[in-house]
């Protein structure tokens, strides 16, 4: 079985912000691990555009009642029509999750994570607690979340 690695983070961002996620994306595609966020925009949207761009595998698990409601760079829909709740889901299926920045939706995947006893790496994010681990660059954030799977 593929490793899932969580991107979470706002749906929508800065260029900076955009980027580094994209980034981030492109690099769990090119160590072979499989993709899973909200499959929105913003942070969600760049992260699917980097991995699907590096031949990667996306998965968006949507708040929704529609496939078409996630961003075109989503290969696998998992329409939930759970609105915020699907954040569980999302934590759930990752092995470990990468914080980008965001908002109240990022704090929650934040707060099941930490509940779920997931390891999160932060990349930026300004609303992450202390007990998570930080990265200061799209390459370290991924090497620490692949880490992290392979210790759990």
């Amino acid at each position: 079985m593929k490793t899932m690695i969580g991107v979470i983070g706002g749906s929508e961002s800065s260029q900076e912000v955009y980027a580094q996620a994209y980034d981030v994306g492109r690099e769990i595609a090119r160590r072979g691990a499989v993709l899973v966020c909200g499959g929105l925009g913003g942070v969600m949207e760049a992260a699917c555009k980097g991995a699907q761009e590096a031949g990667g595998l996306t998965v968006g698990v949507l708040p929704g009642q529609q496939a078409e409601e996630g961003n075109p760079y989503v290969d696998i829909p998992v329409v939930t029509g759970m609105g915020y709740a699907r954040n569980a889901v999302l934590v759930r299926t990752a092995r470990s999750l990468i914080a980008l920045d965001g908002s109240y939706g990022t704090l929650s995947e934040l707060a099941f994570a930490l509940q779920m006893g997931k390891p999160v790496v932060s990349l930026g994010c300004r609303i992450a607690p202390d007990e998570v681990a930080r990265a200061t660059d799209p390459v370290s954030a991924v090497e620490q979340a692949i880490a992290a799977c392979s210790k759990g």
